[in-house]
């Protein structure tokens, strides 16, 4: 079974710590947790001192964010020689900062750099982060908007899906009823709903609401009555022993028990619930990150 490169950083630190006198390892740690500041000065000379091929009005913005992040990883990495769980913490996240701030560099490269990929659908980083830092009051405007209608219809989509993925991984009646109602309308688009949504509802909130719901309710009732109904009887034949009621066994060991089953299908909610909330803010609202 292969290693991950959070696993062989800590091997090569343990190895150096043990093959090389005290000082000598010590530096070879220090040098380990410097190869992002490594990736990210090379980042800063390609940006500052290759010429560009495309046309674009340069800002400093990516060269301020390059010397802010390198200062504050000097920093950190400084006091992580005094603090051993920082050194191990920043020790275990070196080959994911280095793949990531690579990233970063490459990004520039094949697009203000070398113009691999073309304006105006492929700005550089330098580009984007201007873009945020000048328009950052609008940015903030409708991050709050999306948040404010994402989390409007995820909490009812996941508390509907709760409720009937409740009834009917316990009761085989409810199940009956539920069933074929969750077979028609589940694997259906939520987006497929917005001819519907917008004559149902007086306003396109609601509307886009009510898709969002929609599409977290699905998963999440799926997966709740997955869980439950694979409950072990075992649990159930040990809580009515101990004298537990049908409420006590519902909601002291059966959905306790589906717990792992229950967030699986938050967490698939979330997913879908981010892909109906681009085009649930098509429909007309005041502002958000897909208006």
């Amino acid at each position: 079974m292969s290693e991950n490169p959070a696993q062989m950083v800590k091997q090569e630190e343990t190895r150096a710590a043990v093959s090389a006198p005290p000082s000598i390892a010590k530096y070879r740690i220090l040098f380990i947790r410097f190869i992002p500041v490594i990736v990210l000065l090379i980042n800063l000379a390609l940006h500052s001192f290759l010429p560009n091929k495309q046309v674009s009005n340069v800002t400093n913005t990516y060269t301020g964010v390059l010397i802010a992040v390198i200062v504050f990883y000097i920093i950190l990495a400084c006091v992580s020689i005094r603090n051993q769980s920082l050194g191990e913490a920043m020790s275990y996240k070196v080959p994911l900062l280095a793949v990531l701030f690579s990233f970063f560099g490459i990004w520039d490269l094949v697009t203000l750099k070398l113009k691999l990929l073309p304006l105006p659908y492929f700005p550089g980083p330098d580009k984007v982060l201007y873009a945020f830092v000048q328009d950052w009051p609008l940015l903030l405007k409708c991050t709050a908007y999306s948040l404010r209608l994402l989390f409007a219809g995820y909490a009812i989509g996941a508390l509907l899906g709760l409720v009937t993925g409740t009834l009917m991984g316990w009761s085989q009646r409810w199940n009956y009823w539920i069933g074929p109602l969750l077979k028609i309308i589940g694997p259906i688009p939520a987006t497929a709903w917005i001819p519907i949504a917008l004559v149902a509802f007086p306003t396109s909130f609601l509307a886009s609401v009510f898709l969002i719901a929609l599409a977290v309710w699905f998963p999440v009732t799926v997966m709740t009555s997955s869980g439950i109904a694979n409950v072990r009887n075992a649990f159930f034949e040990v809580a009515k022993t101990l004298g537990g009621n049908q409420k006590y066994l519902i909601f002291k060991v059966a959905v306790p028990a589906s717990m792992p089953m229950i967030f699986v299908g938050l967490f698939m909610g979330m997913g879908t619930s981010f892909l109906t909330l681009i085009v649930a803010e098509m429909l007309g609202v005041k502002a958000g990150l897909g208006w």
